[in-house]
């Protein structure tokens, strides 16, 4: 009871602390209250295009670049990752103040370098993302009666054979009137605003926050002329009228560009908790619901049936050889086949046994990190609001975990090998290196790619150092601590002998391991309707938000992993084949093969514009990065639920 109550108090504690924080959002930051007339700071990310899928940083093509320079905001782990430079921008407003013919600069003329990869930007059709107060920037677009939403908006556009590059910008925010006047204001624009109580003296002054922030590029002509003697942010000499819908004068070699922009402020019914479902509104969502749904239902019903017949037929035979007496169980064994003659051997060490327990290791690692990160951000904490938290989530939680993989991998190394615990640092070593060494290898590699092509999402050489020592300073210690614990644990005991000499295994009447590549269709089928809209939301811009609907498909994934697995140990056992143990494991992981497969699929026929080998190289390599890690965690459901199974059905019998 003294316990209970001190987690009462605890709770209670930390709700009065939020709840004087008056700020607490679960899914997103604090809100900004701007009176009218502070200054909004735009700022910019990389360019993006789902044609080649390589950032680039926005000042790598002639834009207008701010008075106080160019300088990176702040940026966590996860963002860099990803390929985001957050930087700021010339671009800003005043809250509640409308102008139009705002002037922001004039580029010098193009060189020859600089016309073709702009001419070339514009081809890849990259995007400008432009962020507000957290929010990015989004385009609506008409298109047969629908309104289409998309997340920045194109360099520029190709109409025959010129070019014609956005260097209008009609902004439109969003704003939502401050309601409590006694809720924690948050002075100033920038990421370290400082947070003071607004209760007393100024707290009547009226204050708004922004909910939306949208934009509408247009192509419009300036004259040169006109703007020799303007400096930033004065009005531009004449009305500039932006039609979305025409362009104006193209862009040539030699020729400057100028760039203007208008704001226009407008008071909207949208709460600031609410301001990121226009994001989330994603094409096709009833389809998406539906899908998931449905996909549910029968993976469940199906699931269900295997699980029922699969207990009855396991039952049926232990309670056969329980009612017999051993006469009878004497003459069954000389009379029958089956799993029960296998006894001798089923616990018999497999080949490679290290390298078995290292996988298993991992997977527990990988598995733990997708269960734990998933859960985190179904709560909120991870939202797409929080940019780079995701990442950021994973990586914190894998080499948590490491203790976890060193653990469990190092019992069961000292459980195949009979108890022994010599030689533990070295298998903890690899299990803390076999995975990472993997990534590093397949990332580093892409990651020259990248570097070659001069792309963002290459991975700077501080964030790599970084990696490394995260890697080698908090993931392998974890690791090892773990296995020392493991190595103190008691193995576990076998239910039954192992004979010296090895049964012979009676021909099979079809090959064992095609059954076993076969198995993972069914896993594949739990996953690859929602696998479509974790791709969709990788490679073609869109938010994925629906991670409950994903926790709920990785439970359901592990339970049919965990079946299929069960399954087919039985079925070998039942012909005497007591080679289970890694069949055990690739039955449930070759679900990797299909979503491999799916994922070249889906390079074939939903992305096709992606040009180069350059681009399908990326592709295809954080493919296979991704399929490693699923066929890992998969496949060590797999193995641990038959390992269970075995034990289970084999300390049920009485054997002599």
């Amino acid at each position: 009871m003294d316990a209970f109550n001190r987690f009462r108090i605890w709770v209670l504690t930390i709700f009065l602390i939020f709840q004087l924080g008056y700020g607490f959002y679960l899914p997103g930051s604090y809100p900004h209250k701007y009176v009218v007339g502070d200054f909004l700071n735009v700022k910019v990310n990389s360019l993006t295009s789902i044609d080649t899928e390589m950032p680039f940083s926005y000042y790598s093509l002639p834009f207008c670049k701010p008075l106080e320079g160019v300088k990176d905001s702040a940026e966590n782990l996860g963002e860099l990752l990803m390929g985001d430079r957050i930087e700021n921008s010339p671009y800003r407003f005043k809250m509640y103040t409308n102008e139009s013919e705002i002037y922001l600069c004039k580029v010098d003329a193009l060189s020859a370098d600089q016309f073709k990869l702009l001419t070339k930007r514009i081809d890849e059709m990259y995007q400008v993302n432009l962020i507000l107060d957290n929010l990015p920037a989004i385009r609506y677009t008409q298109k047969e009666g629908y309104t289409l939403r998309w997340t920045g908006y194109p360099v520029g556009v190709k109409i025959k054979d010129s070019y014609y590059v956005f260097n209008h910008l009609k902004f439109k925010v969003l704003v939502h009137k401050y309601e409590e006047a006694n809720v924690a204001r948050v002075m100033g624009t920038g990421d370290a605003a400082e947070v003071i109580p607004t209760i007393g003296k100024g707290s009547d002054v009226p204050g708004y926050m922004v909910v939306g922030f949208e934009v509408i590029p247009c192509s419009t002509m300036h004259k040169a002329d006109l703007v020799k003697n303007l400096k930033m942010y004065e009005k531009y000499p004449s009305a500039i009228k932006c039609d979305p819908t025409s362009v104006s004068v193209p862009v040539k070699e030699g020729k400057p560009i100028v760039f203007t922009y208008e704001i226009e402020f407008e008071e909207s019914d949208i709460k600031w908790p609410s301001r990121w479902d226009a994001y989330l509104k994603m094409e096709g969502s009833k389809v998406h619901w539906f899908s998931i749904l449905n996909s549910l239902m029968v993976i469940t019903f199906l699931a269900g049936i295997v699980l029922v017949i699969f207990l009855r037929t396991v039952r049926r035979d232990l309670t056969r050889y329980e009612e017999l007496d051993k006469e009878a169980q004497a003459q069954m064994n000389e009379e029958l086949s089956g799993w029960k003659l296998v006894v001798g051997d089923v616990f018999r060490a497999p080949t490679n046994p290290a390298l078995l327990c290292i996988m298993v290791g991992d997977g527990v690692q990988i598995l733990g990190m997708a269960v734990v990160t998933i859960l985190f951000a179904a709560l909120g904490f991870m939202s797409p609001a929080s940019r780079g938290t995701l990442i950021t989530g994973m990586l914190f939680f894998y080499m948590i975990l490491g203790i976890a993989a060193g653990y469990v991998a190092i019992r069961l190394w000292r459980t195949i090998g009979g108890g022994d615990s010599t030689g533990w640092v070295s298998v903890s070593w690899r299990v803390a290196c076999f995975f990472p060494g993997i990534a590093f290898l397949i990332l580093t590699t892409l990651n020259f790619i990248l570097w070659g092509s001069h792309s963002t999402g290459a991975i700077p050489f501080s964030l790599f150092v970084i990696l490394l020592l995260l890697w080698f300073c908090i993931s392998v210690p974890l690791t090892l601590v773990g296995g020392y614990f493991g190595a103190k644990a008691p193995p576990i005991e076998y239910p039954v002998r192992t004979n010296q000499i090895p049964r012979e295994i009676p021909p099979q009447k079809y090959p064992s391991w095609l059954l076993v590549l076969g198995a993972g269709t069914l896993p594949f089928g739990t996953l690859f309707i929602e696998l479509f809209f974790i791709m969709s939301s990788i490679w073609m811009g869109r938010v994925y938000y629906v991670f409950g609907f994903l926790f709920i498909v990785l439970i359901l994934l592990v339970v049919v992993c965990a079946e299929v697995s069960l399954v087919l140990t039985y079925m070998h056992l039942c012909v005497e084949d007591w080679k289970w143990w890694w069949k055990s494991f690739f039955a449930s992981g070759s679900v990797a093969i299909y979503i491999f497969l799916y994922s070249v699929n889906y390079l074939v026929f939903d992305l096709k514009s992606l040009s180069g080998p350059v681009s399908a190289t990326l592709y295809l390599g954080y493919s296979l990065f991704m399929v490693v890690a699923i066929m890992l965690a998969t496949g060590t459901i797999g193995f641990l639920s038959s390992f269970w199974f075995v034990h289970y059905l084999f300390s049920s019998v009485k054997v002599d």
